[in-house]
C-alpha cells in the first residue's frame, strides 16, 4: 500500500512480530515521553502470541507501518479487523444496528486500539524527528484505503490522545468523547495525607471501608519484578476467570498471556494479592507507566465487604504515592470511584464510516453526545469528596 509514491509507503502486517520490536518501540515509547506499557511491542505481541487477540477471536491484526524514503520505520499504528464489537469499551452498537437496519453489513470493521484495554494513549505512533502531522495524515489515509479494500464498514480509533483527537478530527474523522475516573497525586506524602484532603464525612467513609476490607484477617501484598512467579499467575488467572465468567460471560485473555507479560514486562507490573490465612483469595493486576499506574484486571474467589475497592483503588493509591507516580487510572466506567477521590476525565475516540448516510447521522449524534458528556462531567466534578477551600 503506497501512501506517497517515491517517498513514503505504508505496509500492512498480519503479525506484530514481523515488525522489529526496536523499530516499533522507537515510535511507541521514545525517550522524552512517559512510558505507556500498552502500546509497547511486548504487550501487543503477548496478546497475539498467547491467542488472546487473533483472527479466530475476532481481532485479526492489520498493523500499519509507515516507512520513509530511506526505508526506515517512521510511524506505526496498531490496527485490527474486527468481526464483533467486544473488548473495546467504546460502544458502537447503535451504529451497527443502524447499518444493518439500512440493509448494510457493519462487520468487518477496522479498529485502531489496544485490545481489551480502555487506557488513553497515542495510537498513531510517530518516531521523534518525523513530522507528526504528515505521518498521521498518511497513516489515516492508508487506514481509510485499507477499510475500502477490505470491504470494512468503518474505521475506529479508540482511547486516542487529545492531540490525535484534534489532529484527526481536522482531517475529517468524526469525534467522540466519554468519561473515565482518574486519581491525581497532589504530592501526597502518604495515604493519610491524601485522606486529609477529603471532606470529613468522606474521609471517615474511606477509613471505614479500608478497615472492613481487612476485617476477615485479609492482608495485602505487592508483587513486582522477579517476585512474581508462575504460581502467582496461576492464582491470579483463577481469580480472573471466576470474575470474568460472571461479569462478561467469556474472559478475553488466555493463561499464556500472563506468563508472557510476566516474562517480558515484569518490572512494569504490580500484582496486588489479597491473602487470608496465608492463602490468596483475590488479586488486582496493574501496569506501571512512566507517570501513571494503570489498574487493569481484578478477580476474587471469596466475597468480602469492600475487598474490590481496597484491592483495586486504595492499594493503587498507596503504591502511586510510594512510587511518586502522578496518576492512577482504574479502568472503564464507575461513578462509585468519585467517592474514592477519582475525578472525571475525558476520553477520546475517532470514527470513519464508509456509508455517507450513516456518517451524516453519526456526526449529528456525536455532536449532541459530546455536549451531554461535557455537562455530565461538570455535575460529576461537584460530587468529588475533596474539601472545599474557604
Amino acid at each position: 500500500m503506497t501512501a506517497e509514491p517515491g517517498a513514503w509507503s505504508v505496509s500492512v502486517y498480519d503479525r506484530i512480530r514481523d515488525i522489529p520490536a526496536a523499530a516499533w518501540d522507537a515510535c511507541a515509547n521514545p525517550q522524552g515521553l512517559p512510558f505507556n506499557p500498552f502500546i509497547a511491542h511486548a504487550f501487543l505481541s503477548a496478546l497475539e502470541e498467547s491467542g488472546s487477540a487473533t483472527a479466530e477471536k475476532g481481532w485479526a491484526p492489520r498493523h500499519l507501518a509507515l516507512t520513509d524514503e530511506r526505508g526506515e520505520v517512521a510511524a506505526v499504528m496498531p490496527c485490527y479487523a474486527k468481526s464483533h464489537s467486544y473488548g473495546e469499551f467504546v460502544f458502537d452498537y447503535p451504529f451497527a444496528e443502524a447499518y444493518e437496519r439500512a440493509g448494510g453489513r457493519y462487520y468487518p470493521k477496522l479498529q485502531t486500539a489496544v485490545p481489551f484495554t480502555p487506557v488513553t494513549g497515542r495510537r498513531l505512533l510517530v518516531r521523534p524527528g518525523v513530522d507528526a502531522e504528515q505521518a498521521r495524515a498518511l497513516l489515516s489515509s492508508a487506514a481509510v484505503e485499507l477499510a475500502k479494500a477490505s470491504d470494512a464498514s468503518s474505521w475506529h480509533v479508540t482511547f486516542a490522545s487529545r492531540d490525535e483527537w484534534a489532529s484527526l478530527g481536522g482531517l475529517g474523522l468524526l469525534q467522540r468523547t466519554d468519561t473515565q475516573y482518574h486519581w491525581h497525586n497532589r504530592d501526597y506524602t502518604g495515604f493519610d495525607d491524601f485522606l486529609a484532603s477529603l471532606a470529613s464525612r468522606k474521609r471517615k467513609a474511606v477509613r471505614k471501608e479500608r478497615e472492613q476490607a481487612r476485617a476477615s484477617g485479609i492482608a495485602f501484598e505487592w508483587l513486582t519484578g522477579s517476585a512474581i512467579e508462575e504460581a502467582h499467575w496461576d492464582a491470579f488467572f483463577a481469580f480472573y476467570m471466576d470474575t470474568g465468567n460472571r461479569k462478561w460471560g467469556r474472559p478475553y485473555l488466555t493463561r499464556a498471556f500472563f506468563s508472557l507479560i510476566g516474562e517480558a514486562m515484569a518490572d512494569r507490573i504490580l500484582l496486588v494479592m489479597a491473602m487470608r490465612h496465608g492463602e490468596p483469595i483475590a488479586g488486582a493486576l496493574n501496569f506501571i507507566g512512566g507517570d501513571t499506574l494503570y489498574g487493569r484486571y481484578w478477580g476474587c474467589l471469596e466475597s468480602h465487604a469492600f475487598l474490590h475497592f481496597e484491592a483495586c483503588y486504595y492499594q493503587a493509591i498507596d503504591f502511586a504515592i510510594a512510587r511518586k507516580l502522578a496518576h492512577v487510572e482504574a479502568g472503564a466506567q464507575g461513578e462509585h470511584k468519585l467517592a474514592r477521590g477519582y475525578a472525571p476525565e475525558t476520553t477520546y475516540s475517532l470514527h470513519y464510516f464508509a456509508n455517507p448516510g450513516l456518517a451524516r447521522a453519526a456526526k449529528r449524534f456525536l455532536e449532541q453526545e459530546r455536549e451531554a458528556v461535557a455537562h455530565e462531567q461538570e455535575a460529576l466534578s461537584e460530587a468529588l469528596p475533596y474539601r472545599r477551600c474557604e
